[in-house]
């Protein structure tokens, strides 16, 4: 009976062993959450207000925002990502002397992708 449970013991750990992503997924991820985006965009554009008296009307337009909204959010923690882990690199001898430090900076990157997105529309 001992058999069998450490067959299942080394079946789980054979099962549970850490897969690495493939090397191009966040460029994937960053293309589609740029095409979310701009198809988003492009239904909001295509909206006409006096569509809007009717409020069958509405789905479109609010998922357009819901969708837009959501994959710009990622598009900007995925840039910013990026930048922190290019940063970390260049930072691996260097002890960082606070958290605070290192939280500003994150804000700062992802104020600055979010800006660049906003000002690019």
């Amino acid at each position: 009976m001992s058999t069998g449970a450490t067959d299942f013991e080394a079946l789980l750990r054979e099962a549970l062993t850490p897969v690495d992503p493939p090397a191009d997924l966040a460029a994937r991820l960053e293309v589609t959450l740029v095409n979310l985006t701009e198809l988003a965009q492009e239904e909001l554009e295509a909206w006409e207000l006096s569509a809007m008296r009717d409020p069958r009307n509405w789905v479109r337009p609010a998922a357009a925002v819901v969708v837009g909204s959501a994959a710009g959010a990622g598009l900007v923690l995925l840039r910013a990502r990026r930048r922190a882990h290019d940063s970390a690199g260049l930072l691996d001898g260097v002890r960082l002397s606070s958290l605070n430090q290192t939280a500003e900076r994150a804000l700062r990157d992802v104020s600055r992708e979010a800006r660049k997105l906003l000002g690019d529309r």
